[in-house]
């Protein structure tokens, strides 16, 4: 079979006739329902060639359509040209959604197919709802982009190790306990977990089986009353690790073998699951008789919230990982300073050579976007050795990174100016800015939520009529994924739940401006929410900011900073020297001073 795009769209469309399916719909999903994959369900980026991490391939027998945000919107473009796959820009005003067009492409009595193995059963029942009003069907049993797909990846074997105690903090009985406590309250004889960062979280394991996030394959039953089976290759795991995992009351059994025990339950058992994070094809396996108790998996507020012991770890965190940004941040001034000819992918060896250096660090949590002046403008631009930029000394640099650390996970964003900036490039990077600063010093009352915080941080931007086209931020998980819910600061989206933001969440404060084809800004830190005080009003809480990285104050206006504002940055810039100093020493604290410094 020839490997270009268009040749595998035929072969598609060839499987697709003779199974009689008119539609194929190809997620960006697992049976985990994760939001980064493994390399063998990347069935869209196979077929299509895009790579990134959001988006929805539909193919007919005429058309190939691929889905994706504002984020991808350039990436796609270039990836997709010649592919035979149009770009369908997604939250665009008069654009549908593929829903939308798949309800207006579908005739009566075609069917529409997607792998069960890809999709929630939350969203395949919406979508066959959705499907009787145009006599559509929909089949989930067909995996059709994994019949043409030759030399498939197989699943990842890497091991699995036990995240140790110290930093854990919570034995792993306990948070099975709690589990459970919660398991009988909502009438619950068993529980089944498919998203992988709930299962490390629960049973104190971390693995690699995803890219820079340190999970691992596999489901979790738990019973009520008994003991916990967790469903994954067994050869990832010492014996004495099993058996310390049999001491809690956790066995083992095969990954493929979580339908076969689904499918032992029976009409007095009572299965609590969570629709939208479950699969077609493991659902499938409950018979009919058992009730189902749909709601949220307990464990993913659980561990949203994180404790004292744990922020104590993640504090420690972004102290090294402070310490590892001021140094590899000093070397590549020094070295465009100098005229040494430095690249896109010399600024991520860079940081990954000074993270690597640091105690307890384990990996990066997603892949650095280091983005110098247009590729800046692209929102998860990534440099490669066949497509990269040459820096200068002039104008500015996005540098997105983060590290996995056996304490905690980390993501900032800081905008370097390497050299002379322009009016443009200071006065966006100072309204960013002051979006940021509003949103990190916000006081707000318990019950509120991300969506209602959201404008603080795009206001300052909306005065000037710009915006940006993804959310303010996202959950950080606890050396966990670098993307974690339930919560997040985005615009309210008409039907979606509201998560209040609790004491003890974490959440990035990222907002952002993008001009393609000049410039793009992003400042990002991370900020823990805490209780601030109490009021005739009720309570009240604020974000104590966690990351600890000086700003490049030369890529900013400071006169349009108010004096608030100024005071805000001040603050922030003795606090990260007076965290980072003890750490740093000769030409690496000189830098530190001097980025530190209060503004003029």
């Amino acid at each position: 079979m020839e490997t270009t795009a268009p040749s595998k769209l035929a072969a598609l469309r060839l499987a697709m006739q003779q199974q009689g399916v008119a539609a194929c719909l190809i997620p960006s999903a697992d049976p985990h329902l994760s939001e980064y994959l493994p390399a063998h369900w990347e069935a869209r980026a196979w077929l299509s060639g895009f790579t990134g991490s959001a988006g929805t391939l539909v193919v007919t027998p005429d058309h190939a359509g691929l889905w994706t945000d504002s984020r991808y919107f350039a990436q796609a473009a270039q990836q997709l040209a010649g592919s035979g796959v149009e770009l369908m820009k997604q939250r665009v005003a008069h654009a549908p959604e593929h829903v939308e067009w798949l309800l207006q492409t579908l005739k009566p009595g075609q069917v529409l197919a997607v792998a069960g193995d890809s999709v929630a059963l939350a969203t395949a029942r919406n979508l066959e709802r959705r499907l009787q009003a145009t006599d559509a069907t929909l089949r989930t049993d067909l995996d059709l982009p994994g019949q043409i797909w030759p030399n498939r990846p197989t699943l990842p074997t890497a091991p699995v190790n036990e995240h140790p105690p110290r930093f854990a903090t919570q034995p792993r009985s306990g948070k099975l306990a709690r589990l459970r406590t919660a398991m009988r309250k909502l009438g619950a004889t068993h529980h089944l977990v498919s998203s992988l960062d709930d299962i490390a979280w629960l049973t104190n394991l971390r693995g690699s089986d995803v890219e820079c996030n340190p999970v691992f394959l596999a489901h979790l039953l738990v019973q009520a009353e008994g003991y916990a089976t967790l469903f994954v290759g067994r050869g990832k795991f010492t014996d004495a690790l099993v058996q310390s995992l049999a001491a809690d009351g956790v066995r083992m059994a095969d990954y493929a073998t979580i339908t076969d025990a689904l499918s032992e339950l029976g009409a007095n058992d009572r299965l609590l699951l969570d629709s939208g994070r479950v699969v077609v094809s493991v659902a499938s396996a409950i018979l009919p008789s058992v009730r189902l108790i749909e709601a949220a998996n307990p464990t993913t507020l659980f561990k949203a919230r994180k404790t004292e012991a744990e922020l104590d770890h993640i504090r420690d965190a972004m102290r090294r990982d402070g310490a590892a940004l001021a140094r590899a941040f000093r070397r590549l001034e020094e070295r465009v300073n100098a005229g040494m000819r430095q690249t896109e992918l010399d600024v991520d060896a860079l940081l990954r050579e000074e993270r690597t250096a640091q105690p307890d660090f384990v990996g990066e949590s997603f892949s650095t976007i280091a983005g110098y002046q247009a590729n800046g403008a692209l929102p998860h631009y990534r440099a490669t050795p066949e497509s990269h930029s040459t820096l200068k000394p002039q104008g500015l640099l996005l540098v997105d990174s983060g590290g996995q650390y056996l304490g905690g996970t980390t993501d900032v964003t800081r905008v370097l100016a390497l050299g002379e900036t322009t009016a443009e490039q200071r006065r966006d990077s100072t309204l960013v800015m002051k979006g940021m600063i509003a949103l990190s010093r916000a006081r707000f009352p318990r019950g509120a939520s991300g969506p209602q915080l959201d404008a603080l941080a795009r206001a300052p931007l909306w005065a000037s009529g710009m915006d940006y086209g993804h959310g303010t931020g996202h959950g950080v998980g606890y050396f966990l994924n670098v993307h974690e819910g339930p919560h997040g600061i985005r615009p309210p989206v008409s039907g979606a739940t509201l998560v209040p933001l609790e004491p003890g969440m974490i959440t990035s404060i990222e907002p952002g401006l993008y001009k393609p084809g000049r410039h793009g800004i992003r400042h990002e830190n991370l900020a823990v929410v805490v209780e601030a005080d109490k009021t005739e009003f009720g309570e009240y809480y604020a974000f104590e900011t966690l990351t600890l990285c000086p700003f490049d104050r030369r890529a900013l206006e400071p006169g349009l900073l108010n004096p608030e504002e100024r005071a805000w940055l001040d603050d922030y810039h003795a606090t990260v020297r007076a965290a980072l100093a003890p750490l740093l020493e000769d030409a690496d604290l000189a830098w530190l001073e001097r980025h530190c410094a209060p503004l003029a």
